[in-house]
């Protein structure tokens, strides 16, 4: 995801949340291929009531699309809207950005430009950028294109000169001369391939590198190495007429509509925008069920592993492989300021899931339990009434700091006039009122947040409570 990504885990979705919004029909949108698909049918039947729990009944999110695939055929099901207080459901068709999966893309492209012989793994990333860049290294070692695929090459989740005109749209005036800036100012704080730390400005740098050594730009160095050979004409940055009359409108947490995300250098970080149909394209060749040209270069993608430091995750090029409940799922999330997508597959089982969702409220949990029954996905109650009562400012003042909720992404909590507030990696800052000395929530939103301290009086961590699951977070600062 390109607001905190994967972590160890599936990644927290800290945001505001969702009002009421007017109710659209929701329901099983067509199969691709009819009864042959009994079991993908089954398994995604059983699905269908968790969607319409988030888009209908708690209003989570305005609609979702969920695809699965197996040996057998393709199903669909879907529920909600295509467009905050719309009527039209979205189906197997509809338009959606799908954020970090994007970075699944670059790193295929990386695999056949490697299958080609056009470049190694262990190429630096230096050896395609201009000769005036200067990339960070580190005791005698240069960043690879094989770490910034894996992500393990010291840079930091987003550059520091990251500051857009318009917050709504952070990507879309970063360009080339912005990033070369960056790079050439930076100093790793750790060894290169010593951690996994989750990139956003790696991949996207690998991205734009892989695109200067093809002499083209990123969007059509894709559409020649994967859009064409896997026959996916509805996948693009730049969207045809026909896309654009399919295009979801995103919305945010409050169920609002929200403007599309735009990219320049970091493209290949989040750029892409798909539909289920064109998705399940992907990932029938990625297992195998259909012969592609990609064939060597998505085999490649799951031999180059490295573990994250969560057990039982590693990641390959560009996908993030989890192995529990005795199934290995290859898989990765993506999110943008209105979007919150999944896409995966069991190598094993050789079945394969999408989950397509027109609001930044996360699914990953939908896509896992559909390619692994035993992996628990949320069924969402409605959110308690709650009252602020006062909290003296001392007891407020213990609880700043700065509060680890993963790799990379943090919670920092700030105190200003009797209130708290807390701002997620990468997101918006929200306030939070008391319900008790220790228990906070964000008026908007079935977000709440417990301190706790130790038998000294000293705060150890919190406890984020959002989506019916409990974090915990270290305080750090």
């Amino acid at each position: 995801m390109l607001y905190s990504g994967p972590s160890g885990a599936p990644a927290p979705n800290f945001h505001e949340s969702n009002v009421p919004m007017k109710k659209a029909p929701a329901g099983i949108v067509g199969f691709a291929v009819a009864a042959a698909a009994l079991l993908a049918a089954q398994n995604l039947s059983e699905m269908r009531p968790l969607l319409v729990n988030r888009t209908d009944e708690v209003r989570k999110a305005v609609g979702i699309v969920a695809a699965l695939v197996d040996a057998d055929g393709q199903c669909v099901t879907a529920a909600g809207a295509t467009a905050p207080g719309g009527t039209i459901v979205p189906d197997a068709n509809t338009v959606f950005e799908i954020g970090s999966i994007t970075k699944v893309f670059t790193s295929l492209v990386l695999a056949d430009m490697v299958v080609r012989g056009e470049v190694k793994l262990e190429d630096p990333v230096a050896k395609l950028l201009p000769p005036t860049v200067n990339v960070p290294g580190r005791d005698g070692r240069e960043i690879t294109l094989l770490d910034l695929s894996n992500q393990v090459s010291g840079l930091p989740r987003l550059p520091g000169n990251l500051k857009p005109a318009d917050g709504g749209d952070p990507y879309a005036d970063y360009g080339p001369a912005k990033l070369y800036e960056f790079l050439s100012g930076y100093a790793l704080s750790r060894a290169i391939g010593e951690k996994y730390d989750y990139s956003n400005l790696g991949v996207g740098l690998l991205g734009l590198a892989l695109a200067s050594k093809a002499g083209l730009g990123y969007e059509e160095l894709v559409r020649r190495r994967v859009l064409e050979p896997l026959g996916m004409s509805d996948t693009a940055i730049t969207l045809t007429d026909s896309m654009k009359a399919r295009f979801a409108t995103g919305s945010g947490p409050a169920l609002r509509p929200v403007k599309p995300w735009a990219f320049d250098a970091l493209a290949g970080a989040g750029a892409l925008r798909s539909t289920a149909n064109d998705m399940i394209k992907f990932l029938t060749a990625a297992m195998g069920l259909r012969e592609t040209p990609l064939r060597q270069a998505f085999d490649l993608m799951l031999e180059k592993r490295r573990p994250t430091g969560t057990d039982g995750l590693d990641i390959g090029l560009g996908w993030h492989v989890w192995t529990k409940y005795g199934t290995e799922i290859v898989w990765h999330n993506g999110g943008t300021g209105g979007f919150r997508t999944f896409a995966g597959f069991a190598p094993a089982k050789k079945t394969g899931v999408v989950v397509l969702c027109n609001t930044s409220f996360g699914v990953d949990d939908l896509g896992l339990h559909a390619l692994e029954p035993q992996w628990p996905a949320l069924l969402l109650k409605p959110p308690v009434e709650r009252k602020a009562v006062e909290v003296d400012e001392s007891v407020l003042q213990s609880y700043v700091g700065e509060y680890e909720l993963g790799p990379g992404f943090t919670l920092t909590v700030t105190r200003t006039a009797g209130r708290l507030f807390v701002r997620a990696t990468g997101q918006p800052m929200l306030a939070f009122q008391a319900e008790s000395a220790a228990e906070f929530f964000h008026a908007a939103s079935d977000i709440q947040i417990t301190f706790v301290k130790n038998a000294a009086g000293a705060v150890t961590h919190l406890v984020l409570h959002q989506n019916g699951a409990d974090r915990e977070a270290k305080k750090i600062k």
